[in-house]
């Protein structure tokens, strides 16, 4: 699971931009599913015949990180640029590769001492903020980038501590590794698993699959947010790492529906697998975008937590994401669900 996981943090997939992680996710999936298919929105889609077709299931993991977009370069030769499920507040002085070509750039601003009492007290806003990619005017930058391409952390993949995990994409590339694993065997159901598009701007991706698919029962895979290492109540710190995998009560874009989450608990238990509730109702998935499509769909979600999510340095501990994976396959081979 670790070298997959790491396999899938190496490309690029800012929401919008994912065709590097799609081709490699499609050449993965291919010798594990019966077909696979890329749909006009990017969405890949792989199909594994079950062993009943009583009933059709949509199992989806995004495959988009969070970045950076480029909107303008000024004539001094610096990127103006605009955050893609990104807080201003984690950007100044971090590094990022833009395009492709992955030009190497770093996020500043004014500095610290030309700025006012009022400017030093507050994080600056994303449009205080400018990439420095080392061009001294526009007609030079503009031959290394363009107003359009894409950014991401330039972060590293590392294991630290006992099986932790830090990288910038592991929302929602854990998710996807998940699949990939459980795919390697047969669902009791016939079972399109999709590695969806769009996810960190409103989930259109897993919009559009679900209207295609049009499954009776669908199941979203994700990381989730964790604030363990906090000093907070309990009930507040959404998640816990270390204590498996997450299961959703109801998020800021889905009500599940308690007889559904009482089954996934249940074939939880029996399989042996460790995991926890979602303790918070903030932030959102795919979800909301499938249960609500078509003539509606039945959704439950599972998770992965992590810390620092929307970061350069998301932090997951592997053993959690082998529990997700465990409780994924304990739902695909069971006729209850």
């Amino acid at each position: 699971m670790l070298e997959l996981i790491k396999t899938l943090c190496a490309p690029r997939g800012v929401t919008g931009d994912e065709k590097e992680i799609a081709a490699l996710i499609a050449d993965l999936a291919a010798p594990l599913a019966d077909r696979v298919e890329t749909d006009a929105l990017g969405n890949v889609l792989a199909f594994k015949k079950g062993r009943s077709s009583e009933k059709t299931l949509m199992v989806d993991a995004h495959m988009d990180e969070v970045g950076i977009l480029v909107n303008y370069i000024t004539e001094e030769g610096f990127l103006k640029f605009t955050g893609v499920g990104v807080d201003a507040r984690v950007l100044n002085g971090r590094r990022f590769l833009i395009g492709k070509d992955r030009i190497p750039a770093v996020a500043g601003t004014k500095p610290i001492h030309l700025q006012s009492l009022e400017e030093r007290s507050i994080a600056p806003a994303m449009e205080k903020l400018y990439l420095d990619i080392g061009a001294k005017d526009a007609q030079e930058a503009k031959k290394y980038v363009k107003v359009g391409d894409t950014g991401i952390f330039d972060s590293e993949f590392i294991c630290f501590g006992e099986g932790f995990i830090k990288g910038r994409a592991l929302d929602n590339r854990v998710g996807c590794a998940v699949l990939l694993k459980v795919m390697e065997q047969q669902p009791e159901y016939d079972t399109w698993f999709v590695f969806s598009v769009l996810e960190e701007s409103g989930g259109f991706g897993a919009r559009t699959a679900s209207l295609r698919i049009q499954p009776d029962l669908a199941i979203v895979v994700d990381t989730t947010t964790s604030a363990d290492h906090i000093e907070k109540p309990e009930a507040a710190k959404a998640s816990r790492l270390g204590e498996g995998a997450v299961v959703f009560l109801m998020e800021a874009t889905t009500y599940y529906k308690p007889e559904s989450v009482a089954r996934v608990t249940e074939i939880a238990n029996r399989a042996g697998v460790k995991w926890q509730y979602k303790t918070v109702t903030k932030g959102g998935l795919n979800s909301g975008s499938i249960q609500r499509t078509g003539r509606g769909c039945e959704t439950v979600a599972i998770a992965t937590p992590c810390r620092y999510l929307h970061s350069a340095a998301c932090t997951i501990k592997l053993d959690d994401a082998c529990e997700t994976a465990a409780l994924l396959h304990a739902l695909l081979q069971s006729r209850e669900l």
